[in-house]
């Protein structure tokens, strides 16, 4: 009875404690969302909301979506997210599976390689002058090559296809199967919770990603929805300022935040919507791929 009674206060202590980390976690993604689709003038007026929009409005997300190049950046970001995902998906589970033979010659070497690129990156002016070279700066492939390996991805790859028993290889090859076919035939067709656990990674990296768009990329028509949208919230900051300077008053000023505020949940849904069609092989290929069975 007593241990009974201990483990009940340990799993309402534990219940607790876990309600007030995912409300941290949560509530300011809520926030952002309810203040998204609030009436500035009403916050302006009435201060902050903290539960639900006092007057409902699609406005602020209006003035987002009537920027003339999100609609061009939305195809872009979703073009080099569904391409990106899927060629680095493929590229890194071919290299991992002959990385996850022992027999492999010199496998030791190229995977302390491997590990090496996880800590150190070689800069941007190199970077930049080693895709100048390439002939990849200001062309829609510098969002899909650079990004086709990630050797995190591919420990997890692996440590996958390590668990997988090598009886089904030997019986293949007794069949008169390849190398190739056995990986494609049957190692990938095994492997769904670990593509879709990469596929997310991938694919999150692809969406959120700014940083090859700003550097690497001049031309208008390859800016992606997070350069655009990172350019709205800096006009917005500018604009901001300038109001506060000049004394446009609040109001101005919480238009302003709204919209901020707007920018950021467009930028969100798409990989929230995605994330619950996953879920279910998330948590599965991240066990399996992280420790070898």
């Amino acid at each position: 009875m007593k241990g009974n009674t201990e483990d009940k206060v340990i799993n309402i202590v534990l219940f607790i404690l876990m309600s007030i980390v995912t409300l941290v976690t949560l509530y300011p993604l809520y926030y952002s969302f309810i203040i998204s689709l609030n009436e500035a003038n009403d916050i302006a007026e009435k201060g902050f909301i903290y539960l639900f929009p006092r007057k409902f409005t699609l406005e602020n997300f209006k003035i987002v979506f009537t920027e003339s190049k999100l609609a061009h950046s939305f195809l872009i970001t979703g073009a080099r997210t569904i391409l990106g995902t899927i060629a680095s998906v493929l590229f890194t589970a071919c290299v991992s599976y002959p990385l996850s033979k022992k027999y492999l010659a010199l496998r030791s070497f190229y995977i302390r390689t491997g590990v090496i690129t996880m800590y150190f990156f070689g800069g941007i002016i190199p970077t930049y002058l080693l895709l100048n070279s390439l002939g990849l700066i200001d062309t829609f492939m510098v969002y899909i090559i650079p990004s086709l390996y990630s050797f995190f991805n591919a420990i997890l790859f692996i440590n996958f296809f390590s668990s997988i028993p090598d009886a089904l290889e030997e019986s293949a090859k007794i069949d008169g199967a390849n190398d190739w076919r056995v990986f494609w035939k049957i190692f990938l067709p095994l492997s769904a919770p670990i593509l879709a656990t990469v596929s997310l990674f991938y694919g999150v990296q692809q969406w959120n990603s700014w940083f090859d768009a700003a550097y690497y990329t001049n031309s208008p028509d390859l800016a992606t929805l997070q350069l655009v949208l990172y350019q709205i919230i800096s006009q917005a900051e500018g604009a901001s300022i300038a109001a506060n300077y000049l004394g446009a008053g609040k109001q101005n000023i919480n238009i302003i935040d709204s919209m901020k505020y707007a920018t950021m949940v467009v930028s969100v849904v798409p990989v929230a919507l995605a994330y619950p069609f996953l879920q279910k092989y998330f948590v599965q290929g991240m066990m399996v791929g992280s420790v070898k069975g």
